[in-house]
């Protein structure tokens, strides 16, 4: 009888011993990963030098585009709209990837959003960084240099989305 009373009570005092340990790891992880969120570097399509650490301090939208993209050319135009209100609160860097140069350039030309910078990711080395497995991803890191937010955004909340993230 008591085996059955103890037993349940040794088990639960593990697992919540075990869970102790595991949240700092993942705490410990995050904090890591938000001091590293812009630490990456490239080459812009305008083939200039391109440091993120440039950016730390202050708020950041990643947009990760290809260049064939149905969705991603009707989010450019809402972009060109949307990114000069934000000139001096919010940065946007544009990460195009999973195309040639040469389309790439072709599409910031013929979607009018040079207004920002555009990195060309045809390896997908930034992609990978922030795990980004499809185009059009969103990665919102925020002044403390913390992702806030990494997925895909309707266009018709960008307003509310770039206000929220140039308050916090």
């Amino acid at each position: 009888m008591r085996v059955r009373l103890i037993l349940p009570a040794l088990v639960t005092a593990a697992l919540l011993a075990l869970s102790g340990c595991g949240a700092g790891a993942r705490a410990g992880s995050t904090a890591a990963a938000a001091a590293n969120a812009l630490t990456f570097t490239g080459t812009t399509l305008d083939g200039a030098k391109f440091d993120a650490a440039s950016l730390k301090g202050r708020p950041v939208v990643l947009w990760f585009w290809a260049p064939w993209c149905a969705s991603c050319a009707s989010e450019a135009q809402t972009l060109t709209d949307v990114v000069p209100r934000y000139k001096g609160k919010v940065d946007v860097v544009g990460v195009a990837g999973m195309g040639k140069e040469a389309e790439m350039k072709q599409f910031v030309a013929d979607y009018k959003v040079g207004s920002f910078p555009h990195l060309s990711d045809g390896a997908g080395t930034v992609w990978k960084k922030f795990g980004v497995t499809e185009q059009s991803t969103y990665v919102l890191i925020d002044r403390t240099g913390k992702v806030t937010h990494k997925d895909w955004i309707d266009f018709q909340d960008f307003p509310k989305v770039f206000d929220d993230l140039a308050r916090a």
